[in-house]
């Protein structure tokens, strides 16, 4: 299990290793016990909208940095299939474009909305372009860092964290984990919201 002091003492192939499979359900550390939840922060829509966290209340969502000039960009196909497969059941597909690894996302965001819908035809909500990493990252990121450590954190381009309805950071994917892999869809599954029962 991930927690802030697990990727400080692990050396270096170790952590390479862990980073590249990823390593089960996140535990949370005092950002969680004081009660902060993915639900206290805010993005900007990609059409520089408001984009609180809190609406999603209810719902699973999926984050995901996200590229358009990427070996991973491809991954917008299966990002937009799962988005489909689960919306209907509560889950949210939110993608955040950054430039942060390998100045792969330059583009402002009018032309990475139009770069995203005519390639790939993707619908679900998108961000503005933000950093995801670093002591500039968006406060999402930085938070999501408090409760996996370094180990869990993005590596790169189409890093993956799983938030439960209630909030929680449920989990984390690295890069290489395909949007439609089993170890994530399994995932996904678990932590969508309960239909309501009589």
């Amino acid at each position: 299990m991930s927690h802030p002091s697990l990727g400080r003492r692990l050396g270096g192939l170790a952590s390479a290793a862990l980073t590249a499979v990823g390593l089960g359900a996140a535990q949370p550390d005092t950002a969680s016990a004081a009660g902060q939840t993915a639900h206290d922060f805010s993005f900007t829509s990609i059409d520089g909208e408001d984009l609180p966290f809190r609406q999603f209340a209810g719902k699973a969502v999926l984050v995901v940095n996200t590229a358009s000039f990427c070996g991973l960009t491809r991954q917008y196909d299966g990002l937009q299939a799962i988005w489909e497969r689960y919306e209907a059941r509560g889950l949210v597909v939110l993608g955040v474009p950054s430039n942060d690894f390998g100045s792969q996302e330059p583009n402002t965001e009018d032309r990475i909305k139009t770069f995203c819908s005519t390639k790939f035809n993707v619908s679900f909500p998108m961000t503005s372009k933000v950093r995801v990493i670093g002591a500039a990252a968006h406060p999402f990121y930085a938070w999501a860092r408090e409760q996996v450590g370094v180990v869990g954190s993005p590596k790169w381009n189409f890093h993956k964290y799983l938030v439960g309805p209630d909030g929680r950071l449920l989990d984390w994917f690295s890069s290489t984990t395909g949007p439609e892999s089993g170890k994530l869809t399994k995932a996904i599954e678990e932590a969508l919201p309960r239909p309501a029962t009589d």
